[in-house]
């Protein structure tokens, strides 16, 4: 860590490891903040987003004020960025995809579609409030259906190829859309159920502990250092391959393709040849724990390190782009996606689950439809269906039309 004056402006230089220790003592403040604020808690505001945000806004203020200037070392950012997308493939089961049925495949194409057709209005409203067509997709499926992950990952990757601000929009974006898809999940669900007069099937509400049944996960944790170590392996081996693969393709091809992606393919492909052989035994405890570690700094670091002050003649445009994407999600999930589901009860809860992490997170999804169970009655199908589909099978569509979409507008 060393300071020294640049254009006349005192510049704090951050080494490596000083921000990742920053990065830590932020997630922590955002933990502390998050129990705290009954906001942050109601809307399930993400820890690293609450420190990381706080802190990229004092930077702001410091910077515009000439007061100091503060530039950090990220090299670890890319690192648990990668392991945190490897983890989710680990947990991409085909075999539980089986499991949801005909409602499942119908969910998840309704999910890709909306993943299409929101890169297509980022596109179309960037282009018509004159702002660059790749800041379009950043505002697209990348921080709606891809949420602050796939912002900060993808963002980058945008960045590299001239767009200046498109981690900072993303970001931005993503911190609307995960709001909104918290206040409007609700009140769809409520329309739906209230005016189709729809019950609940149910006779008990099991609905997390129906999916973690079927998914073969427990509470109870039998972590030491031994199986901590095995699946840190199992996490670098896919790393490795997968980067090598993502070289590989870019140079084959010329796509630009953000480093994580084939990672977490090769972790898929991983996961469903080990559950058919069983190469080695996976605790989906600890893939989870290293998961939720990696995306906490990772996310915390993207977040401190935003350059805010890109998006001052950004904010009117950014804010017709997302409006629009929530009025169409709200149109789509009401009158298209309810329907084909079959007009139940279940279809309404889904709704509900849609729009959380249609605009934003899993957990997102998982909040909304909790809030309209404990009003209305159980739904075991949409706690199976819609964890599935927003933790890793949206991916595997979701990914590559981000990637052809950046392609396409480069």
């Amino acid at each position: 860590m060393k300071t020294e004056v640049l254009k006349g402006v005192l510049t704090l230089k951050i080494d490596m490891v000083s921000t990742l220790t920053l990065a830590l003592l932020l997630l922590f403040l955002g933990n502390y903040l998050r129990k705290k604020v009954n906001f942050f808690e109601r809307f399930c505001i993400p820890a690293p987003v609450i420190g990381g945000l706080l802190f990229s806004i004092l930077a702001l203020i410091l910077k515009q004020s000439n007061i100091i200037t503060i530039n950090m070392d990220t090299t670890f950012q890319s690192p648990f960025m990668i392991a945190f997308f490897t983890t989710i493939g680990l947990g991409a089961s085909f075999g539980l995809v089986r499991k949801g049925g005909k409602p499942l495949l119908i969910y998840w194409l309704f999910c890709c579609i909306l993943a299409v057709m929101q890169n297509v209005i980022g596109v179309s409203m960037a282009k018509l409030v004159g702002l660059h067509p790749m800041l379009g997709v950043m505002m697209g499926a990348v921080s709606m259906e891809g949420g602050h992950g796939a912002a900060a990952a993808f963002g980058p990757t945008a960045e590299s190829l001239g767009v200046t601000g498109a981690t900072t929009v993303a970001i931005a974006a993503a911190t609307f859309g995960l709001i909104s898809g918290g206040l409007i999940g609700g009140p769809i669900a409520k329309h739906l159920i209230d005016k189709y007069n729809l019950k609940p099937t149910e006779e008990s509400e099991l609905e997390t502990e129906s999916y973690r049944e079927v998914a073969g996960i427990s509470d109870k944790a039998n972590v030491t250092s031994h199986v901590f170590l095995v699946h840190l392996a199992v996490i670098s081996v896919c790393m490795t391959i997968g980067s090598m693969a993502g070289t590989w393709i870019t140079k084959a091809t010329g796509a630009a393709l953000p480093g994580y992606v084939g990672a977490m393919f090769t972790a898929v492909i991983f996961r469903n040849l080990n559950d058919k052989f069983n190469f080695v035994k996976l605790d989906f405890y600890t893939i989870d724990l290293i998961g939720d570690v990696c995306l906490g700094i990772f996310l915390s670091m993207a977040l401190m390190t935003l350059k805010l002050w890109e998006l001052v003649n950004l904010a009117g445009p950014m804010i017709i782009v997302v409006v629009s994407q929530v009025v169409f999600i709200s149109l789509y999930t009401i009158f298209i996606v309810f329907r084909f589901l079959g007009k139940d009860f279940d279809a309404a809860v889904m709704a509900a689950g849609m729009a959380g992490h249609g605009l934003g997170a899993t957990p997102n999804a998982i909040a909304n439809m909790s809030a309209v169970t404990e009003k209305y009655g159980p739904s075991t199908k949409a706690f199976l269906i819609v964890p599935l589909v927003g933790a890793f099978l949206i991916d595997l569509v979701g990914i590559p039309n981000i990637v052809y979409f950046m392609n396409l507008f480069k």
